[in-house]
């Protein structure tokens, strides 16, 4: 059976104006066009949904049900393309984000809160994981974007410049260098180090390597946990961490930060997003286009 929407909906008005002149009137249409429709609506349906009287038209019994169902129709209908036209509209759906840092606190957290403020109907998954992990994510379609800093892996294709985060040192509140406002990395030398194995653990323990002129660190403890966690272990004098700033916001008992510096500057890391372009989600365009307003690219260089 062949019924159309628009034959629903005149049904409908006509149910609503019980009279086929006002409801033809209010359709912006002729009284016989309408009348004709409902008279092969009824025909299809094989029953009378209108009783036709000098006094108006009224609903049969068979009619009040019909219109009833007709009204959910097409409510139904209403909702589903409103819905249709806010997924394309990236309003809503599913947004997934490799994360490579704390959201403790900083740039990323405050992204992803403006985001789900201007878009509250997309639920965001993230992922945390190494630049290895999260590139190959990317590459199967598993992330959307992946935000991290500066990849070593092999990466062709779409990449915006965003922020820079401090590296910081968290140490045990009663530590000798927790005296000073900031420490070096010299001074870092004779430390011992509790480091994530995942995320930017060997990436902070390459730099700590780098800053020190190819001399490792006294030692390296390496944990599979996360960054809550490796604090408790700084706060009982297990070691001291490397960290990026944004995971400042995790305050512990017995903790305290201090910038790392190189030289008389803070050291500074530079964070990236990564996305390919041919990901079709239409949550990615909005974010996006969020990252670029917050983190406008001033150089004059045309965006990778």
């Amino acid at each position: 059976m062949n019924i159309e929407l628009r034959d629903l909906q005149w049904a409908v008005t006509a149910a609503q104006h019980r009279s086929l002149r006002q409801a033809a009137e209010a359709l912006n249409v002729r009284q016989s066009t309408l009348s004709r429709r409902i008279r092969v609506l009824e025909d299809r349906a094989g029953a009378a949904l209108f009783e036709r009287t000098n006094g108006g038209t009224h609903l049969t019994v068979a009619g009040l049900e019909f219109i009833e169902f007709a009204r959910r129709i097409l409510e139904d209908t209403e909702t589903a393309f409103r819905n249709l036209q806010s997924r394309s509209r990236g309003e809503n759906g599913r947004l997934t984000v490799g994360v490579y840092a704390s959201l403790a606190t900083g740039n990323m957290r405050a992204t992803l809160a403006e985001y789900h403020c201007r878009f509250p109907g997309v639920d965001v998954h993230t992922m945390d994981g190494s630049h290895g992990r999260l590139i190959g994510a990317l590459g199967r379609g598993a992330v959307d974007v992946a935000i991290m800093s500066r990849s070593q892996e092999v990466w062709d294709d779409r990449s915006l410049s965003l922020w820079t985060e401090r590296v910081i040192v968290a140490l045990p509140e009663r530590h000798p260098l927790a005296e000073y406002e900031a420490v070096s990395w010299r001074q870092l030398a004779q430390e011992r180090l509790v480091l994530p194995s995942h995320g930017p653990g060997p990436e902070l323990e390459s730099l700590l390597a780098s800053k020190l002129n190819g001399d490792r660190p006294r030692r390296v403890l390496h944990h599979e946990s996360g960054l809550d966690r490796l604090l408790s272990l700084v706060s009982t004098g297990y070691g001291v961490l490397l960290m990026f700033e944004g995971g400042a916001g995790l305050k512990h008992d017995g903790v305290v930060y201090r910038e790392i510096q190189d030289g008389a500057e803070p050291t500074r890391v530079n964070f990236t997003a990564y996305w390919q372009q041919k990901n079709g989600n239409p949550t990615l365009k909005p974010f996006l286009e969020l990252l670029q307003e917050r983190y406008p690219d001033l150089s004059g260089v045309p965006a990778s």
